[in-house]
């Protein structure tokens, strides 16, 4: 008995020695080229626009429905991340003191008599990275705002649902304050600094967007930019403030722009002033988000500026498209890697 057991095993050890090698195991990340991103981005129904720049030179480029890459869209509340952009400059050129201003100083005779004197505590720099602490006038509380009769007058008016300075609270409202504390320090209207401070230096139109009811250009929402402006605008943040080597926005602002703040309840995205970052493609990403997906992506290791702009029309909570553009940013992000040509 002693002895059949010996054989078999030996017969067994004989056989796994002739065994051929095991087959290389497949690769687990695929290859992914411009013509894949193409076809991908093509497949995602509410997308319009995308392109994409590598240290600066257009390697994607497609109008995939919708308007011309030429002709301005609602990029809906990345417009937030544009007034950003004139409060850093603001303060560079003296018009504001600085994040750290109380935005009363600028904005007092419209605070209500009854508003909660944690007003006088609210910050520049928390209106930029929405930490006013103010109810939110975002969501379900937007129409009675803009249906209200003085916009700014009614958000001060709101009551804190933090401290300011606390939690990240997504409001609106919040970035209508920084649009009316811009036009009360320049004493020009927002869309006059937005054309000259941006539109001339980056060579691009900026139109005419909403105002509220007291004339004050809708702060955070409704913007009009192009798919090719919004490029022209992600690209200045790459390359830190500047363009064809003239500096247009304070030396570090773009740094300050992207260093977290707060961060999202919604998605856990960390938020600085203006922009959302997260991680893409075992890269750090920062972005300008609107709804319905309008988005100005930077990706500076990797010297990658990418802009999709998409049907803004009201859709449920939950359709997925927001993932999808994400899963598309990291297949763009793999195709830089690797190298990838069609």
């Amino acid at each position: 008995m002693i002895m059949l057991v010996r054989s078999v095993a030996l017969a067994l050890v004989l056989s796994l020695v002739q065994l051929p090698p095991p087959a290389p195991r497949a690769a687990t990340v695929a290859t992914v080229d411009r013509d894949a991103v193409i076809r991908q981005a093509a497949g995602i129904t509410r997308l319009h626009a995308l392109i994409v720049a590598k240290d600066g030179q257009v390697v994607v480029e497609r109008r995939l429905r919708g308007a011309s890459l030429d002709r301005p869209v609602n990029i809906k509340s990345a417009s937030k991340s544009v007034l950003s952009a004139l409060a850093g400059i603001a303060i560079e050129r003296g018009m504001l003191e600085g994040t750290d201003q109380p935005i009363i100083s600028l904005l007092g005779d419209d605070v209500p008599e009854d508003a909660d004197p944690m007003v006088g505590r609210i910050t520049v720099g928390h209106l930029l990275s929405m930490q006013a602490g103010l109810s939110s006038t975002s969501g379900r509380n937007y129409g009675a705002w803009v249906l209200s009769r003085n916009w700014v007058r009614y958000v001060l008016g709101r009551p804190f649902d933090s401290v300011p300075g606390g939690r990240m609270i997504y409001s609106t409202g919040t970035s209508h304050l920084l649009s009316a504390v811009l036009t009360k320090a320049s004493g020009r209207s927002t869309l006059a600094l937005a054309r000259e401070w941006l539109g001339e230096p980056l060579g691009i139109t900026i139109p005419a967007w909403p105002r509220d009811p007291q004339g004050i250009y809708f702060g955070g929402n409704d913007m009009l930019m192009s798919p090719r402006a919004l490029l022209a605008f992600g690209e200045l943040y790459r390359n830190d403030g500047m363009v064809a080597g003239r500096r247009v926005l304070p030396e570090g602002w773009v740094a300050e722009t992207w260093r977290k703040r707060a961060v999202s309840a919604w998605t856990g995205d960390d938020y600085g002033y203006g922009w959302f970052s997260r991680p893409a493609g075992g890269h750090m990403a920062h972005f300008a988000w609107g709804y319905g997906g309008q988005m100005v992506f930077v990706v500076p290791s990797l010297g990658l500026t990418v802009v999709m702009t998409s049907d803004p029309s009201p859709r449920p909570r939950g359709d997925g498209h927001m993932d999808q553009l994400h899963d598309l940013l990291d297949d763009i992000i793999l195709m830089e890697v690797q190298g990838g040509e069609s």
